[in-house]
């Protein structure tokens, strides 16, 4: 099969497409002939050995696919040859075959094609899980969405109006926040233009309930001031690749929750909610990835690399078959 491959560590541009041998398939898993996958800014992350949880090269980079099942293993059940499935994992997606325990893999509603598939699994269920669980938001709520044209952060954008609550998208270009405000957003800020700070202040002078941030870096201080007392700051991740130090005096005195978000801390009876919830919102059409590019395997470092500056508009998705 055609795959692509990193072969060490280092930037998008090491991944290279290999003829390889078919994966094998173990106990308990489903193979897939995978159609399209989504890059995710981990992917990244993977490649360039810089991600909390190393995969050690060589490997398959790619977190999430949508295909058909071609094979699976004695003890797999609830699924058919044929059947139009997603999967997720740490790596292995980009490719025309992958192996995967039946328990990371999911039906794909009848009315959703596959790149729509695709791209809406691991955004959207952070996104998600993060709003409801750890944000905690609800209908009338003032909620701030850094990286709003990135894939967690549009679909938090998306998921949040859906909700009821009241969107202040931030983001680093025009282009960006225009698709923002197409998926719900109620204001934008570009954080390129002048003070973060002062200008969340002129959008919310009462301050936020909530802020979703996939970004750090030099944006979360001022979005953590602009929480009202009592708010939330949900961190999900560090796509400036710099960690912020935070002044613990603006916690104390404002009486902020400060959360790190995480599958595994979801209560288990709340994440079979969220995850039921999302599922009926993808198949009633209510929410949808943006699918912003597309690349064909063979350009897998043009994605990886178009995802690592930041161009990203929501999805990127490489076609496979």
């Amino acid at each position: 099969m055609r795959a692509a491959v990193c072969p060490a560590y280092g930037p998008p541009e090491v991944v290279r497409v290999e003829d390889i041998p078919d994966p094998e398939l173990a106990p308990g898993q489903i193979r897939i002939q995978v159609h399209a996958a989504a890059v995710n800014f981990p992917d990244v992350l993977l490649v360039a050995g810089r991600y909390q949880v190393p995969v050690p090269p060589p490997f398959i980079p790619g977190s999430e696919c949508a295909g058909v099942v071609t094979e699976m293993a004695g003890d797999v059940t609830g699924f058919t040859i044929g059947d139009r499935v997603t999967g997720t994992s740490m790596s292995g997606a980009f490719a025309e075959q992958v192996c995967l325990p039946s328990t990371a893999v999911t039906p794909i509603p009848g009315m959703v094609d596959d790149r729509t598939a695709a791209a809406f699994g691991v955004a959207h269920r952070t996104a998600y899980h993060a709003l409801r669980s750890a944000a905690r938001i609800g209908p009338g709520d003032d909620v701030i969405v850094l990286g709003a044209g990135g894939g967690v952060g549009l679909a938090a954008v998306q998921l949040a109006t859906a909700l009821g609550a009241r969107v202040i998208a931030v983001a680093s270009t025009d282009e960006k926040l225009s698709v923002a405000r197409k998926h719900g957003a109620q204001a934008v800020v570009n954080h390129r233009a002048g003070d973060l700070r002062a200008a969340l202040r002129a959008v919310i002078p009462d301050g936020a309930h909530a802020a979703l941030d996939p970004v750090g870096g030099d944006l979360s201080e001022p979005t953590l001031r602009a929480l009202r007392r009592g708010g939330r700051y949900v961190t999900i991740g560090f796509a400036s690749g710099t960690i912020p130090r935070i002044p613990l005096n603006l916690v104390l005195v404002k009486g902020i929750a400060l959360l790190g978000f995480q599958f595994q801390d979801v209560p288990a009876d709340e994440f079979a909610r969220n995850e039921a919830e999302l599922a009926e919102w993808l198949a009633r059409g209510t929410v949808a990835p943006h699918i912003g590019a597309v690349y064909r395997l063979e350009q897998i470092a043009a994605a990886l690399r178009h995802v690592a500056d930041g161009l990203a508009v929501g999805k990127v998705i490489v076609q496979v078959g």
